[in-house]
Formats: C-alpha cells, structure tokens, sequence
C-alpha cells in the first residue's frame, strides 16, 4: 500500500458520467491537475475547475500525464486506456475493474492535515466508504489542531535531533502526551 502525492500533477479522467465526475472530484480534492476527457458531460462536471476536452478518447491524451482514470460505461474503452496506460508505465485505474489496476483510488476523509484513507482493494468500495467514515467520525478537532502543531515542529526537531530514530521517539512522545 503506497499513498501518491497528486499536488500538481496531470490526471486524466476518460469519461465524465456520474462514475467519472466523482473520479474527478476526488482527484481535485488532492490538489491534482485534472483533465477529464468525454464527449458528454454530466453538469456537476462545470463545478469541478477541470480542463474538459469534449470529445472521444485519443492514445496521446496520455501525453504528460501521471495517473489516468477509465471510468467510461464502455468495457473495450476501458480496457484500451488500460492498455495504453501500461505502455506507457502510467498509474491506471479502471473502475470497477481492479485486477485492471495499477492503483486503487481509497475512500478518504479528509481533516486539515490529516488524510484517512481506506481502501479494501477493490473488493467493496461501499464498505471502505462506511469505514471511512466510521472512522472519519473519531477524528476531531483537537486531531487537527495537533497536525498543524506537528507539522510546524518538524523543521526544528530535524535541525535538532540528528537520526530517524530520535525525530521519531520525539514525535511520539509529544503525541501520547497530547492524546492522553
């Protein structure tokens, strides 16, 4: 299990029904730079802030990209954006497709700093998205506000403390100290 960094980077979505707007989202979500390519679009599409190319999928749509998403209701689509995906060693994702995948999209629930991902690989996404938010429900305020602290601290410690190890027993103490 890897977690990307998606700030900036170029993600395609093919297809832009319900399934594909909701791809969109979560990649907007994670500062991604998306570009969702389909001939038709359902409106909430328009409220995302994403580039929308109206019209079929092309192989170079891939060009520059470092994730793509098939969520067309065409199977043989599906798998030809797979296809063209793995020649080029790019992170796909079919939907609904997992042993098509090169990456699967968690359900997150997002705090501040805080990022809960849950994933069930690709078995049920209904029941990482209860999970999610089951425990999205336990993370409060008091969660956040100690990231934002931690994360402040962090230049400081690494000048301070010279090994992985004592960065980590410092964090880990000022985190039990605060939780308790």
């Amino acid at each position: 299990m890897a977690c990307l960094d998606l700030e900036g980077r170029s993600c395609l979505v093919v297809g832009a029904g319900r399934t594909g707007v909701e791809k969109a989202r979560g990649l907007v979500e994670c500062g991604a730079a998306v570009t969702v390519v389909a001939p038709q679009a359902e409106p909430e599409l328009a409220e995302l802030g994403v580039e929308w190319v109206r019209r079929t999928y092309r192989r170079s749509d891939l060009d520059g990209r470092f994730l793509v998403v098939a969520a067309t209701s065409n199977p043989s689509l599906n798998r030809r954006v797979h296809a063209d995906a793995e020649a080029r060693s790019l992170f796909c994702n079919v939907v609904d497709v997992p042993e098509l995948c090169s990456v699967i999209l968690p359900a997150v629930h997002r705090a501040g700093p805080i990022a809960l991902a849950v994933s069930t690989g690709g078995a049920s996404p209904a029941l990482a998205q209860e999970l999610r938010d089951r425990l999205g429900a336990q993370i409060g305020r008091q969660h956040v506000e100690l990231a934002e602290r931690l994360r402040e601290l962090r230049p400081w410690v690494k000048a301070h403390y010279r090994t992985y190890e004592e960065r980590r027993d410092f964090f880990r103490k000022l985190v039990e100290e605060a939780l308790a």
